[in-house]
């Protein structure tokens, strides 16, 4: 039941309905901790999925949590950009590349459009445009997959760092003997 709720969800991963992605929040809906008309990207449409799926009634958007907007992509002014990586780190689907210091870009077809690249970014030079073709974004279970494609990185990226500090730790143990 939750991995049917969570793809009726639309994975943009944005964290408006106060829940740390979408399988986080069609977890609270299950649990009776959250309301089905939080997610401002289901849109109407969406939540009318959701409560036919639950088998409970239609409710509008909880303004709350936002408003519905159309499918939006996020482009960087190349010319701004210092290269300071805050964008990417918050990328929940890594569409955004490039290097420290240099120059960072949006691999359009992969943005999901959650609008989370954009407060931490130092220079305000990222901003969120109307997707002119839905075609090209990406499918709810492109980004799912993009997205937890990315949590296995960074858990592999921490146990590795965290391995490396522990080899440190124990050669200077060895040494100090």
């Amino acid at each position: 039941m939750l991995e049917t709720l969570n793809d009726l969800l639309p994975q943009i991963q944005c964290g408006q309905c106060s829940f740390k992605g979408c399988r986080p929040y069609a977890e609270a809906i299950l649990s009776g901790e959250a309301d089905i008309n939080q997610c401002p990207p289901s849109g109407d449409e969406g939540i009318a999925k959701i409560a036919a799926f639950l088998g409970v009634p239609i409710k509008s958007l909880n303004s709350q949590f936002g408003e519905h907007k159309p499918k939006s992509v996020a482009v960087i002014d190349e010319a701004s950009c210092i290269g300071c990586v805050k964008c990417i780190a918050v990328c929940p689907v890594d569409a955004i590349v490039g290097a420290s210091k240099l120059m960072h870009t949006v691999i359009s077809v992969e943005c999901t459009g959650c609008e989370l690249c954009i407060l931490p970014c130092p220079m305000d030079c990222i901003v969120m445009l109307p997707r002119e073709n839905n075609d090209v974004a990406p499918s709810n279970l492109h980004a799912k997959t993009r997205y937890e494609n990315r949590l296995i990185r960074l858990e592999k990226e921490a146990a590795e760092k965290a391995e490396f500090k522990r080899q440190q730790k124990a050669r200077l143990l060895n040494r100090s003997d």
